[in-house]
């Protein structure tokens, strides 16, 4: 029976074989899910997240909230604004005026790449500040005031 491999080092390798896929792929914006680092490489989410962490260190990748590690290239311009403050800006890139139907969890989670749920939270935060009425199940959303920021400009 053979032995198992050493777990030491396990971490490196995997981040080796990750940087490899993103050099080998110039147009790869975010890194592959834990999980099909963790199927494809058959190790633990803890030895995953250690080789995301080198690539952090190395800035070749960074974490995202609320969506997949994003992968860092030198020179590519990258909105870091949370994902409520982008989301916002939508009502200024569309040309929404007041009281116009704002597009839904779904549409939003397309666009920014992102689950669901994740906008729903976004959403919710825009709502809190008064930006966005309505909402809930099965209920469209308003543009009940422009941006802060356009606001504020």
């Amino acid at each position: 029976m053979s032995q198992p491999a050493s777990p030491r080092g396990t971490f490196l390798k995997v981040a080796d074989a990750v940087k490899a896929l993103i050099e080998a792929d110039p147009d790869m914006t975010e890194l592959p899910s834990l999980a099909e680092v963790m199927s494809n490489h058959k190790v633990s989410r803890g030895v995953a997240l250690r080789a995301f962490g080198v690539l952090r260190q190395e800035g070749m990748a960074e974490p995202v909230p609320g969506e997949r590690w994003r992968v860092v290239r030198p020179g590519a311009l990258v909105d870091r604004r949370p994902l409520d403050q982008r989301i916002a800006d939508v009502i200024t890139a569309d040309g929404l005026e007041v009281g116009e139907a704002f597009p839904s969890a779904s549409v939003l989670a397309e666009r920014f790449g992102v689950s669901r749920p994740t906008v729903t939270k976004a959403l919710e935060k825009l709502e809190t500040a008064g930006v966005l009425a309505g909402g809930g199940q099965g209920k469209v959303r308003t543009v009940r005031a422009l941006s802060i920021r356009e606001e504020r400009s």
